[in-house]
């Protein structure tokens, strides 16, 4: 088998792995956008914070330590103690309810009925203040994430591929874990919006607030619930992503590769954030192969949004989305 073919093989593994990953930050966004009907931009700086809290809890660091030490003058960074991988997720992911409750209390209780660009304004204007007040909380130094997952080549694999075409992939067993997962994780949410009474009831305060109030479903209950799922989602993201590349505030950029993920699905399927997201794995990983030493290199930065461009011409609405006709 010719070696390029080879090689175009590994590339697409390694891009359906990356697409499930971008599908799964997409997620966030479509969970959002079907319960208010806008896009939450704090999205990505909620994997952010979710996974410097981790990070904090986990090596018991004193939270605004740095703010404290500047106002007494001392030097107290870490509590002593280091909080088991498992118990300081959950400890997280209950941060995260929290966050999702003080949201609901504090932003969107006032802003029901409120023009789209409002609400958009107003995820604006969070994804600002957390990313501040991680940075004060926690502290803006990169951080290792360490929760026990595997990493580095899978033998098995590079020994059964080397056996059959002589040619071993690398496949890095963070990967594999975490598309394994994103698919579990994805599954359970298509289920939960597809045949759970929460999930209708989720779809129909996005159709029209006041309705939903009039038929006896609970926007509050809604607005936190479908934000701690979003939470609990940016906390998984945050988790693979911290542990593959660190964690630092330029986390928070995924968040701009799940848009052309959004534009090509369509921003209220959630089938559509797997399929978006596989599509642009595998088609940024084949194109930086195969088009990127013709000009370049470098392909990856952009060829998403190029081809969400594409799609905006053509099929405004994505390959899943619902075509929206108003009367004038």
């Amino acid at each position: 088998m010719p070696d390029q073919l080879l090689f175009a093989m590994e590339v697409t593994l390694n891009g359906l792995m990356a697409g499930v990953l971008y599908a799964l930050v997409a997620l966030g966004f479509v969970l959002i956008f079907k319960a208010s009907g806008i896009f939450n931009y704090a999205q990505g700086v909620m994997a952010l914070f979710a996974a410097l809290t981790l990070v904090g809890i986990q090596d018991g660091q004193v939270p605004f330590s740095h703010l404290i030490n500047a106002i007494f003058g001392t030097d107290v960074h870490h509590f002593g103690w280091h909080v088991p991988a498992l118990l300081a997720i959950l400890l997280t992911a209950g941060v995260m309810v929290l966050f999702a409750w003080i949201v609901e209390r504090y932003v969107l209780r006032h802003l029901v009925n409120q023009p789209d660009i409002i609400l958009f304004m107003a995820t604006i204007g969070l994804a600002y203040f957390m990313e501040g007040f991680g940075d004060l909380m926690w502290g803006a130094d990169i951080k290792k994430l360490d929760v026990g997952l595997p990493q580095g080549i899978n033998i098995p694999i590079d020994e059964t591929t080397y056996g059959w075409f002589g040619y071993g992939f690398f496949i890095d067993n963070l990967d594999i874990t975490a598309t394994i997962v994103a698919v579990i994780l994805v599954v359970a949410l298509t289920l939960f919006s597809q045949y759970s009474k929460q999930g209708r009831a989720l779809r129909a305060v996005a159709d029209d607030h006041q309705a939903a109030l009039s038929v006896g479903i609970s926007l509050r209950f809604i607005w936190v619930l479908v934000w701690s799922i979003a939470g609990f989602v940016a906390l998984v993201a945050g988790i693979m992503w911290g542990s593959k590349s660190g964690v630092q505030f330029s986390l928070s950029l995924i968040a701009l590769k799940a848009l052309p993920v959004l534009m090509l699905g369509g921003f209220t399927s959630i089938p559509g954030a797997i399929v978006g997201g596989l599509i642009i794995g595998v088609g940024e990983k084949l194109f930086e192969f195969t088009i990127g030493p013709l000009v370049g290199g470098a392909t990856e930065n952009w060829f998403a949004y190029v081809l969400a461009l594409l799609f905006l011409v053509f099929r405004p609405q994505g390959l899943f989305g619902e075509k929206i006709i108003e009367r004038v």
